[in-house]
C-alpha cells in the first residue's frame, strides 16, 4: 500500500463535519443498548406520502426512465417548480433558464461556488450557519468573513456589514437559530448587494416549515431580485423526502448557468423516476404540506411548554423544525451542555458552537420525534438542569 497518500491540504483545512460526528456518538451510545432519543440531525421521522411512494414505483417501472436523465432536469418537473413558487410565492419563473433541479439543495449550495467564487474572493456566511456554506467557499478557494447573528438583531446579518465581497449566503428560516426575515429588511439587502455588486445566495429549504399562518417569503418575491440573487429550494423537509435527494435552484440566469456548468462536469442528473415522484408531489401536495405544519406545530408547543414547565424558558420559533435555546447556567459551554445531555440523559443535541463560534452558548434541538419521546425527553433533562 502507497504510504504517500494523504489528504489535500483544502480537506485538512475542513474541522470534522459536524453531524457525522453526532451520528457517530449516536451510534456508539446505541451500541451500548441505551434507549437514545435524537434531537440532534433533524431527519424528519414521518415516512414519505403514500401518494410520492406510488408516483415513484410506478415510474421506475418504465424503462425510458432508466436512462442519464437531462442536466437540466425533465421539463413537466421544471414546468411543476414554475406552478408550485407561482402559487405559493406569486413568482413568475421560465421553467427554461430560470429553475434548475438538482440532487438535493445541499449539492446545489456546495457546487454554485466552484462556479462563481475565485482563488481569495471574499464570501460573507453567518456564523452561526448550516456548515455546509463555509466548506463551500474554502473548497473553491475563496475567503471566509463571518457576519454575527445577534439575537438582538432577530439572528439577521447587521445590513452594515454587508460590504467588499463576492457573494452573501442567507438563510431564512434559519437554521439553526429558527430565525425569520421581514419583507422590509429583504428590500434593503437587495439594494445593498445591487449597491456592493454583491451576489445574494439564498437557502430557502425551511418555506414550508412554518408556524402560527406566518408565511415565510421568498427573496425573488422582492423586486429586483433577479438581478443579484439565486435561490434553493427543497422538497427534503417540505414532503418528508430527505433522502430522496431532490430540489432545486431559481432566479438569476447566469448564476443558474455556472451551476448548470458546474454539475454538467460533477453528476449525470437525477434518477428520473425521482423527478417524476417531485412533480407529483409539487402537483398534489398541499394537504400533506398542511398536515405537515399541524404535527410539527404540535410538537412544537408541547415540547416548549414542556420545557419552561421544568425551569428551562426556552423561546418557542416562528418556523423550522428547531428549538435554538440558550444553554441552562449549570453548563459552562454548548458542548458540555451537549455532552451531559447524551452522558446522564441519552439525549442527542446539538452544540451551538458547532455551527460557528456565534453559536456558543446555544444548542439545537429538533421536533422530528414523536411527542411522546419530547414529554419524556423534558423529563429526562429535568433530572440534570
Amino acid at each position: 500500500m502507497p504510504n504517500n497518500i494523504e489528504f489535500s491540504d483544502r480537506l485538512k483545512q475542513l474541522p470534522p463535519y459536524l453531524f457525522a460526528e453526532i451520528d457517530k456518538a449516536k451510534r456508539a451510545a446505541k451500541a451500548q443498548g441505551r434507549d437514545i432519543i435524537d434531537l440532534g440531525i433533524g431527519d424528519p421521522d414521518m415516512p414519505t406520502p403514500q401518494f410520492i411512494i406510488d408516483a415513484l414505483t410506478s415510474a421506475a417501472q418504465n424503462n425510458s426512465n432508466h436512462h442519464y436523465a437531462l442536466d437540466a432536469g425533465m421539463s413537466q418537473l421544471r414546468q411543476a417548480i414554475a406552478d408550485w413558487c407561482k402559487k405559493r410565492f406569486n413568482i413568475t419563473l421560465a421553467p427554461d433558464g430560470e429553475i434548475y433541479p438538482l440532487i438535493g439543495s445541499k449539492e446545489g449550495l456546495t457546487h454554485l461556488p466552484l462556479g462563481i467564487i475565485n482563488p481569495g474572493d471574499k464570501v460573507l456566511i453567518p456564523d452561526p450557519c448550516y456548515p455546509a456554506y463555509r466548506s463551500s467557499v474554502m473548497f473553491a478557494g475563496g475567503e471566509v468573513v463571518s457576519i454575527h447573528l445577534d439575537e438582538k438583531n432577530g439572528f439577521l446579518p447587521n445590513l452594515s456589514e454587508i460590504k467588499d465581497a463576492k457573494a452573501l449566503f442567507l438563510n431564512y428560516p434559519n437554521n439553526p437559530t429558527a430565525g425569520v426575515v421581514s419583507k422590509e429588511y429583504l428590500k434593503n439587502l437587495i439594494a445593498i448587494a445591487k449597491k456592493e455588486n454583491i451576489i445574494l445566495i439564498s437557502d430557502l429549504a425551511y418555506s414550508e416549515v412554518y408556524y402560527d399562518n406566518e408565511k415565510p417569503l421568498s427573496l425573488l418575491e422582492i423586486e429586483g431580485a433577479k438581478d443579484v440573487a439565486i435561490e434553493f429550494h427543497s422538497l427534503s423537509k417540505t414532503f418528508y423526502m430527505t433522502g430522496w435527494r431532490i430540489g432545486w435552484a431559481c432566479g438569476n440566469p447566469k448564476l443558474l448557468a455556472a451551476l448548470a456548468k458546474v454539475k454538467a462536469n460533477v453528476d449525470s442528473g437525477i434518477f428520473q423516476a425521482i423527478q417524476v415522484a417531485a412533480t407529483e408531489a409539487l402537483k398534489n401536495g398541499d394537504t400533506a404540506v398542511k398536515n405537515m405544519r399541524t404535527l410539527y406545530e404540535d410538537r412544537r408547543d408541547t415540547f416548549v411548554k414542556a420545557l419552561k414547565e421544568i425551569g428551562w424558558d426556552v423561546p418557542s420559533p416562528k418556523a423550522t423544525f428547531y428549538i435554538w435555546a440558550p444553554i441552562p447556567k449549570t453548563f459552562k459551554n454548548s458542548m458540555e451542555a451537549a455532552k451531559a445531555f447524551l452522558d446522564k440523559a441519552d439525549i442527542v443535541a446539538t452544540p451551538g458552537v458547532g455551527f460557528g463560534p456565534a453559536g456558543e452558548g446555544y444548542i439545537r434541538m429538533t421536533l422530528t420525534v414523536e411527542k411522546e419521546k419530547l414529554i419524556e425527553a423534558a423529563q429526562r433533562l429535568k433530572k440534570i438542569l
